[in-house]
């Protein structure tokens, strides 16, 4: 791997593993403008503390090293559930500012894991 490819792979994956870090802890301490926002989203509050919690642990699956199945997992979940929240936002008619942090994460999912290293992916 080329040490420009590191430097992509690593600035994407610490930028993502922040915010899925930030979002995650947001969403199970139920900080009271994420529950505003998933409720205007029409998604019951039980749900952000397991989004949360996945969230972390796909932070920690992407992060340490071997177990290339377990990231696959753990990318697959951070894009399916950011390209859910873009989705929902533009169903409830929010504007691009709501969708842009979704959006973002997608884009810093989908760099990571194309800029993965060899070890870090499936055989």
């Amino acid at each position: 791997m080329s040490k420009r490819n590191k430097i992509i792979y690593w600035v994407a994956t610490l930028w993502l593993s922040l915010g899925m870090t930030s979002t995650g802890i947001v969403q199970i301490i139920k900080l009271k403008e994420e529950a505003e926002m998933m409720r205007h989203l029409g998604y019951p509050d039980y749900f952000m503390p397991i989004l949360g919690v996945w969230k972390i642990l796909g932070v920690v699956a992407i992060l340490v090293p071997k177990f290339p199945v377990v990231k696959e997992w753990a990318y697959a979940g951070f894009f399916i559930a950011m390209s859910g929240a873009m989705v929902s936002h533009i169903a409830v008619g929010d504007g691009a500012k709501e969708f842009f942090g979704p959006t973002l994460l997608i884009v810093l999912t989908v760099i990571s894991w194309y800029f993965r290293p060899e070890g870090r992916k499936v055989a």
